[in-house]
């Protein structure tokens, strides 16, 4: 049998038709275990039902699935919602408030460490310490210890270039 022949029959016992009917099942085969896995992450992840709330609801979707989730999508469905924009929100927060301590506190060098200790710079001294400070409010502190005479001008370019290094 040649190859158009071998085309030729395979094409005649799967219509176009059977093709987009497998298709079609295939996409709503995976829309159902997606619909599935976030049933099970929402029993899981809500907090107004039990500990036995939660083995009921997961023994009827997982052992009834067609009956349990359409019950769970109709008592619960607008919950779902609720509680995926709760955690939305919470994630969104704490990302939130990561960014802001990242950009507030400057990474720490070896050499900016070193030049931040009480020995290295006399406003660290001054201050008690000052490892989670800024390079601009050290420099800041220096210039006023030296406005009101507690450092010479020379002490406070020493310890300024140490700062900067």
């Amino acid at each position: 049998m040649d190859t158009y022949a071998l085309a030729t029959s395979l094409a005649v016992d799967y219509p176009v038709l059977n093709i987009f009917w497998t298709m079609l099942e295939l996409f709503l085969w995976i829309l159902w275990f997606f619909l599935l896995f976030k049933i099970i992450t929402d029993i899981f992840r809500s907090h107004d039902i039990g500990g036995w709330g939660k083995a009921g609801w997961l023994v009827l979707v997982i052992f009834l699935p067609l009956i349990g989730i359409l019950v769970y999508l109709i008592a619960r469905g607008q919950g779902m919602g609720k509680r995926d924009l709760e955690q939305a929100q919470q994630a969104d927060a704490a990302l939130r408030a990561y960014i802001r301590e990242a950009a507030a506190t400057p990474t720490a060098t070896p050499a900016a460490t070193s030049a931040r200790t009480p020995a290295a710079t006399p406003a660290a001294g001054a201050a008690g310490g000052g490892g989670g400070r800024g390079h601009v409010e050290d420099l800041a502190r220096l210039a006023d210890l030296r406005d009101r005479g507690a450092i010479s001008d020379e002490e406070y370019q020493r310890a300024k270039d140490k700062l900067l290094m």
